[in-house]
């Protein structure tokens, strides 16, 4: 294995780790968690 294989290899191990994330952050299954997270700095005194 040279350099330019491991460094396609990284890159694509890369992006799908970001599409992973990003699909996992836009899930409707984590929308409430997110929205009352987003609430929380206005619920304190």
């Amino acid at each position: 294995m040279d350099i330019t294989t491991m460094r396609v290899v990284v890159t694509l191990i890369s992006f799908a780790m970001f599409i992973g994330i990003w699909v996992w952050a836009y899930a409707r299954k984590n929308q409430t968690r997110f929205d009352e997270a987003a609430h929380l700095p206005f619920l304190q005194d």
